[in-house]
């Protein structure tokens, strides 16, 4: 129903010869303010004969002994002085370049390292200026006739929420309306095109004609140089793979620090702080991973009361750090993680552990969030009661230390009860053996993906100060939090494959979920809807998901309350949808080897 995680990702530490390291985070501890479950184990004399389905869940790879154990070499006082240093050298040469193609092109450098976190305001002067000199008549001679310069500048500062009208890529056209030839052997300015285009929204025909022709000849410049391994060739192979507008920053950063490396006009400087940045970085990281470690282990006791949920800590603490990794949100990914793992042992209790009786008295717990109701449950629905319950109101207690008269436990309850609310409805379908229509479907899974629950808690764990006017706002689930949501819960089903836009036999984690027994996914309703052939079904999904990310572009662009921090956390979390489903794997129920 809700969340699954993929194991397989390496982040390493960079030294004169690349030695592999672990990262990870996540929350604070319970206080005795909260309330306290006496339950000791799972079963007692309410559960012992009921015959209950199984996960079949791989155990943890990541034991305690082995998290706590984790070090780095990187967090001390000598590497953050040269972190320093190399950080006012690169802001000084910001600061002095004149040349705006120069200036985009160390934006995008600084972004795709990892490092732009250093320079935002630097950044948003620059682009602020770029956007005011290209509403002046006369002032873009230097983008003119360059495919490149203005591809990346629509690209940047569409990212940065200015508009940039389609329309810019005209003066590449010629007279029957079709891009000229000539710019086939143009190929940085064809992926320049290429990433330019997946900023589109609904209905912007130009930009769609700009991927069809961009994809069609980097696709051809590929077939012809597919023996050559420079740095042009990589980015192409590395674009058409999966646009950088759809990637996880923080993974993307550890990829093209490898691949700047090999840029024949790399800056050395750039390089040295991105890769020192990246491993003090991830030395917080590591150090967060044994906070949260505690607190689910020793603090929580999740795996060993409630041993048929599934132990994925680590994993969930990649949700968390592929939404917010810099070191000024490490509440944020520590309150994440928690309300991530929360969320797949819950998942579990509808999914696999609880019946349809059990469900329906929790679910009605915590809809009047009464702990005088408790008592009526099993132990194990206890348990997750109390802690949820523990939870909610350590983040309220943390509100209310820094704005005193905001009252955020109305909120927090809300999102976790619709939770609740969609994950039983999906167990009464799979109860009743019913399939959904894909409407049916559609209006359901996108609060069971749960990311309105990771959203809201983001918001307040990144915002500060907090208004009411957003709260009530996103307790509305405005238009960029269902966008994430159907994102991140399409690809989930379906599964991106290798090749942009082109999907192959897999399906994300929805095979193993139909093997549980759980409720058809997106394809099978539409398929039991419709009668269509499974292709047919998975180009109807792809067809929404394109269209999910047309509008949450648009929300990008439109939004004028909310921050722009929180709208990295929106899109981020739909990245890692297409980021951790892209080859069909389901890391989070296997867990055949995470290095994270």
């Amino acid at each position: 129903m809700a969340l699954h995680l993929f194991p397989s990702i390496n982040l390493f530490n960079f030294t004169t010869k690349l030695q592999t390291s672990k990262v990870h985070a996540s929350t604070g501890r319970t206080s005795s303010r909260f309330a306290a479950c006496k339950a000791s184990s799972v079963a007692n004399q309410n559960t012992d004969n009921i015959a209950r389905r199984s996960g079949n869940y791989s155990p943890t790879v990541w034991n305690f002994d082995y998290v706590q154990s984790l070090k780095s070499d990187y967090g001390g006082e000598t590497n953050v002085k040269r972190n320093n240093k190399l950080k006012e050298e690169l802001r000084m040469m910001l600061e002095k370049e004149t040349n705006p193609l120069v200036q985009l092109e160390l934006i995008d450098a600084l972004q795709r390292l990892g490092v732009s976190y250093h320079f935002e305001e630097e950044i948003n002067n620059l682009l602020k200026g770029i956007y005011l000199m290209s509403k002046n008549p006369g002032h873009g001679t230097w983008k003119e006739n360059n495919l490149h310069a203005t591809a990346l500048e629509c690209r940047l500062l569409r990212q940065y929420g200015y508009w940039v009208n389609q329309e810019t890529f005209n003066t590449f056209k010629d007279e029957t309306g079709d891009f000229k030839a000539c710019l086939v052997h143009d190929t940085m300015g064809l992926l320049s095109l290429y990433e330019a285009s997946f900023h589109l929204i609904k209905k912007e025909s130009v930009l769609e004609e700009a991927r069809e022709f961009a994809t069609k000849n980097l696709e051809e410049y590929i077939r012809r140089n597919k023996e050559q391994q420079n740095y042009v060739s990589k980015l192409v192979g590395h674009a058409l793979e999966l646009p950088l507008h759809w990637r996880l920053p923080r993974w993307e950063a550890r990829w093209f620090i490898d691949a700047y490396e090999k840029r024949p006009d790399m800056n050395p400087t750039l390089l040295e702080f991105a890769k020192l940045d990246f491993n003090i970085l991830q030395s917080t990281h590591q150090e967060d991973l044994k906070h949260a470690s505690r607190w689910w282990n020793e603090d929580s006791g999740f795996p060993q009361k409630l041993t048929f949920a599934r132990d994925r800590l680590a994993e969930c603490f990649f949700w968390a750090l592929g939404m917010t990794s810099e070191p000024n949100f490490e509440y944020s990914r520590r309150v994440s993680t928690k309300v991530l793992s929360l969320v797949t042992t819950i998942d579990d209790v509808y999914d696999v552990f609880g019946t349809l009786d059990e469900l329906e008295l929790f679910t009605n717990v915590v809809e009047r969030w009464d702990l005088n109701a408790v008592d009526q449950l099993p132990d194990y629905m206890k348990i997750c009661f109390y802690a949820l319950n523990n939870f909610v109101n350590e983040i309220a207690f943390d509100v209310l230390k820094e704005q005193p008269f905001l009252i955020t436990n109305k909120y927090l309850t809300k999102v976790w009860t619709d939770l609740c609310k969609s994950f039983l409805l999906e167990a009464k379908w799979y109860h009743n053996g019913y399939t959904p229509t894909l409407q049916e479907y559609i209006e359901n899974a996108w609060i069971s993906v749960s990311s309105h629950v990771i959203l809201m808690h983001a918001y307040i764990s990144i915002t500060n100060p907090m208004t009411e006017v957003d709260l009530k706002f996103l307790k509305t689930y405005p238009s960029m939090i269902r966008n994430s949501a159907m994102i991140l819960r399409f690809t989930d089903d379906q599964g991106t494959s290798t090749m942009i836009l082109r999907f192959t036999d897999d399906q994300g984690t929805s095979m193993d979920e139909l093997k549980r027994g759980d409720v058809p996914k997106s394809i099978q309703c539409y398929m039991h809807e419709t009668g269509a052939s499974e292709d047919e079904a998975r180009r109807h999904i792809k067809v929404l998901i394109e269209e999910a990310w047309e509008q949450l572009n648009k929300d990008r662009l439109e939004n004028s309350t909310l921050s722009r921090a929180f709208i990295e956390v929106c899109t981020n979390l739909a990245r890692i949808g297409v980021c951790l489903y892209q080859y069909g794997d389901d890391g989070h129920a296997g867990a055949n080897g995470a290095v994270l």
